[in-house]
């Protein structure tokens, strides 16, 4: 169970070192739209370029951002009963989620994902709009990393459960 335990610890440390630089990344979405915004309604200029700039951090704040919203318990579920349940049941609920919905959701985002982003790194894709970025294939590549951030948090979750489950004490989300 040692092992087990350091492993969750990993991943963790690792989920936990992507939300805090995704937070900073959050920060500079937030100061580039204000430019957007004052640059197009105060000065009349508008950059193609910098208006999807936002998106593509929209796109990364939000796809590399939910193992961290996993680990940190944060995620969309049906709390009526849940939070009413014993850490034990909770343990259950989380391991069975975990097992029928997401590793699956995850196996098929990678596997329906990989010629689609194979296809936009042999031709480099790009922005279809002139002046637009010319790394849109980065953008695609957001896809699988999503999948695998959030297939490797959710061993960690599924391991966290199999250590309430047997009475180990494990570490809150929080550490």
């Amino acid at each position: 169970m040692n092992n087990l335990r350091n492993t969750i610890k990993a991943i963790d440390s690792f989920t936990l070192r992507m939300g805090s630089a995704i937070a900073w990344l959050l920060v500079l979405l937030v100061f580039t739209q204000g430019l957007v915004v004052l640059l197009r309604y105060g000065f009349g200029w508008g950059s193609i370029a910098l208006q999807e700039s936002v998106t593509y951090l929209h796109a990364v704040c939000f796809m590399l951002g939910a193992a961290f919203t996993l680990h940190v318990d944060r995620h969309v579920r049906v709390d009526v009963l849940y939070r009413s349940m014993s850490a034990k049941q909770q343990a259950i609920i989380n391991a069975v989620g975990s097992v029928l919905f997401l590793l699956p959701v995850c196996v098929f985002m990678l596997w329906t994902s990989y010629d689609y982003v194979i296809q936009a790194w042999v031709i480099k894709e790009r922005s279809a709009d002139s002046g637009g970025l010319p790394i849109v294939y980065l953008l695609k590549t957001l896809i699988p990393l999503l999948a695998v951030s959030l297939l490797i948090q959710a061993c960690a979750e599924i391991g966290r459960s199999i250590l309430i489950l047997s009475d180990q004490t494990i570490s809150t989300h929080h550490d």
